[in-house]
């Protein structure tokens, strides 16, 4: 058995995403976007069956793991899924476990 004493360096970018996506809601908002697809947030409200408040407590979480980005057009802001990150983070963490374990 060996101590780990620090996070493996591909693990240190994943643990926010992780943990949002570990969360149904936000699952559930993630897998309502179409490929390519932005969406407002009142578009997403909308799709779900969560209050307004609760979806931006959710799109506020997505958005700090950096599992969407979003743009800010006029009074409206627009997310979107950030494949890459996510992609990203599943692959290093995937290559840790096969290489290291």
């Amino acid at each position: 058995m060996k101590l780990i004493h620090t996070i493996p360096n591909e693990w240190q970018n994943v643990a926010l995403l992780f943990i949002a996506l570990g969360d149904a809601h936000r699952q559930r908002i993630l897998l309502s976007f179409e490929k390519g697809e932005r969406m407002s947030i009142l578009q997403i409200a909308t799709a779900s069956t969560l209050s307004r408040t609760a979806v931006t407590h959710h799109l506020k979480i997505l958005h700090q793991s950096g599992a969407l980005q979003s743009e800010k057009i006029g009074k409206e802001v627009y997310f979107w899924v950030n494949k890459s990150l996510i992609t990203s983070a599943i692959n290093d963490v995937l290559h840790y476990i096969e290489t290291e374990i």
